[in-house]
């Protein structure tokens, strides 16, 4: 008797056990469960703008509540293909991606928009498809400010080079025909010579060692990313011409990203402007809008709540364009463009740890 009482007594205790660890299984999914799982494909790590974005990224994943995988393509259409197929495979609810060659991704963007995954990519826009929505600031504008600051500060005449991105991007194209047009229109007594560069440091630097030498009298600069940054203050200071802004010698050298060397330039006088592209912003939105998209919420083009316009680009692809602000060592207005100082704490440049 008292053998059978110990024995149930035993299978008591381990069908608790048992219950207990089914109940505590089931808790730790359902908490997985809330956390929907979304792919982020780096576009590259080689830039300072692309490495912030990256820091970005799993922070507001923490805080929207999402879980990631993460992979990088390394400016690689192939590879960002392949990688789209890996989080396929894992079973993502949505991915972000920031493709560099903009009209070769179309084909994944119909697999993934057949498979009802959705896709929001960042920084860029894709020439074809459709994706739930485009995280970016309006490019043009980037170039229309950086011809404005360099119209003023060469009172309309002389001579500049702009170092352009990839004309594969919509990015390369969007800066570099505003640039060109703004010129054409405002201040036709400028000179302007279009180096393509696909986003390399390198040629781009060699580029512009060339165009100095041809033309000695070159007074400004536009680069259409950092990427350009190191080469142009070398070439720059081995022609003697990295001088103070008051020098008569100085060549006005206007960027876009507003990663921290670009903010320290300025105030260091090295260059003397640059458009902030939102790198924590790129990242936060990005996310925002994929957890959106999950949770069938949908949009409609006009003001947002931060600070920005969303609009649609063709059927299919609407646009959020971010605040990306000029910025100069004076926070003046250029060209009707208002712009902020170096030092001021609202830009991400000057937030990073």
């Amino acid at each position: 008797m008292r053998l059978r009482t110990a024995l149930c007594s035993a299978v008591s205790t381990l069908s608790a056990l048992a219950l207990l660890s089914a109940c505590s299984s089931g808790s730790t999914s359902a908490s997985a469960g809330d956390a929907p799982l979304v792919g982020v494909d780096y576009p590259r790590s080689d830039t300072d703008f692309w490495n912030s974005y990256i820091k970005y990224t799993p922070e507001y994943g923490k805080k929207l509540g999402l879980s990631l995988k993460t992979t990088n393509s390394q400016n690689d259409v192939a590879k960002l293909t392949a990688n789209a197929q890996t989080f396929i495979s894992q079973g993502v609810k949505g991915i972000a991606m920031a493709p560099q060659d903009t009209a070769a991704i179309a084909p994944t963007l119909a697999q993934l928009e057949s498979k009802k995954i959705p896709v929001v990519t960042v920084d860029t826009r894709p020439d074809t498809g459709n994706v739930y929505m485009v995280v970016r600031a309006d490019n043009r504008a980037y170039g229309e400010k950086a011809c404005q600051y360099l119209g003023i500060k060469l009172d309309g005449k002389g001579k500049v080079v702009m170092l352009e991105g990839g004309l594969d991007s919509i990015n390369g194209r969007d800066r570099t025909e505003a640039f060109n047009d703004c010129m054409k229109k405002n201040y036709p007594g400028i000179k302007v010579f279009g180096e393509a560069t696909n986003w390399d440091g390198a040629v781009a630097a060699q580029k512009l060692q060339t165009d100095l030498t041809a033309h000695p009298d070159i007074k400004g600069v536009y680069m259409e990313a950092s990427f350009a940054l190191s080469g142009t203050l070398q070439v720059l200071k081995q022609r003697g011409l990295l001088v103070d802004p008051k020098d008569k010698k100085h060549v006005f050298v206007v960027s876009n990203d507003g990663i921290p060397e670009e903010l320290k330039s300025i105030a260091a006088g090295k260059i003397d402007a640059t458009v902030s592209q939102p790198a924590d912003l790129y990242a936060k939105y990005a996310l925002y809008y994929l957890k959106a998209a999950i949770d069938g919420k949908t949009f409609k083009p006009g003001k947002t709540d931060h600070d920005s316009t969303i609009i649609k680009v063709r059927d299919g692809v609407l646009e959020d364009q971010l605040s990306a602000p000029l910025v100069t060592s004076d926070g003046g207005t250029y060209g009707g463009v208002p712009s902020v100082k170096s030092d001021d704490k609202s830009l991400w440049g000057n937030n990073l740890g």
